[in-house]
């Protein structure tokens, strides 16, 4: 059985800032508590609780820190 992490990963917009997970469209079974994302310091991150990978479409923000 495939888990989160090892799915391709959800690509979120500057418009979907900022990022959290579980997101809306997980499954209520595979929760776990809710934890915001950086993922314009480097346009990429990983949740630490279940291995979702984020990737922001265009890559990182200028300005993060």
């Amino acid at each position: 059985m495939d888990k989160p992490g090892d799915a391709a990963p959800v690509v979120v917009h500057p418009d979907d800032l900022p990022v959290f997970c579980p997101n809306p469209a997980m499954p209520l079974w595979s929760s776990h508590p809710r934890v915001f994302l950086d993922v314009g310091k480097t346009g990429s991150v990983r949740c630490p609780y279940c291995g979702t990978e984020y990737r922001l479409e265009g890559g990182a923000r200028a300005g993060h820190a």
